[in-house]
């Protein structure tokens, strides 16, 4: 899928997005497997750089727990107990702050490189959480795919990264099945 394409989410959750999708299943891409790809990706984002390999891997767990938790919001179901598990994982190894500010409890991000982009991805989940529009980010239906997006619909019913795409590609799908189930009746 190309990024381009994927609705934009709102805020630091923009953030969560392009951070799920620094894997990309279609095309066999990993933008934590190397250094220099994960440093490359948090220059793009204006974010410190700088990881060892445990750390990256640590990520990875993140990442793909947070894309478990958006294909489970196609259900409306709670978060997955493996996504709060790694949240919390994260949270503990990025040593990110409880901060209390007017609007309540907030976490600071600390360490750097690596850990503190951890902290800042458990930071934005936590408030999307918090707030409600956690259930809004999704991860496309299409299992080849999987591509983070933020779902803008009114009733929040997108199943697809792109309609265009995904969409078409599996509505295609479904149709060929069921052409290939009908008995046909030539007249």
């Amino acid at each position: 899928m190309v990024s381009s394409q994927a609705p934009f989410a709102p805020g630091h959750l923009e953030l969560v997005r392009k951070f799920v999708n620094t894997r990309d299943l279609e095309k066999g891409t990993d933008e934590l497997l190397e250094s220099s790809d994960w440093d490359a990706w948090c220059q793009s984002q204006e974010l410190p750089t700088g990881s060892a390999r445990d750390d990256r891997e640590r990520l990875q767990g993140l990442r793909e727990a947070l894309r478990a938790g958006m294909l489970a919001n196609h259900d409306r179901a709670a978060p997955p107990t493996p996504m709060l598990d790694a949240l919390n994982a994260a949270l503990a190894w990025s040593e990110a702050c409880p901060v209390a500010t007017s609007k309540g409890l907030d976490l600071q991000p600390a360490g750097d490189g690596a850990s503190y982009v951890a902290g800042l991805l458990v930071r934005t989940v936590a408030q999307a959480l918090t707030d409600g529009s956690w259930s809004r980010m999704k991860a496309c239906g299409d299992d080849t795919c999987q591509w983070a997006f933020y779902d803008h619909s009114r009733s929040r019913s997108g199943h697809w990264c792109s309609m265009d795409i995904c969409g078409n590609r599996n509505k295609q799908m479904r149709w060929r099945k069921r052409q290939a189930r009908e008995p046909r009746s030539d007249g």
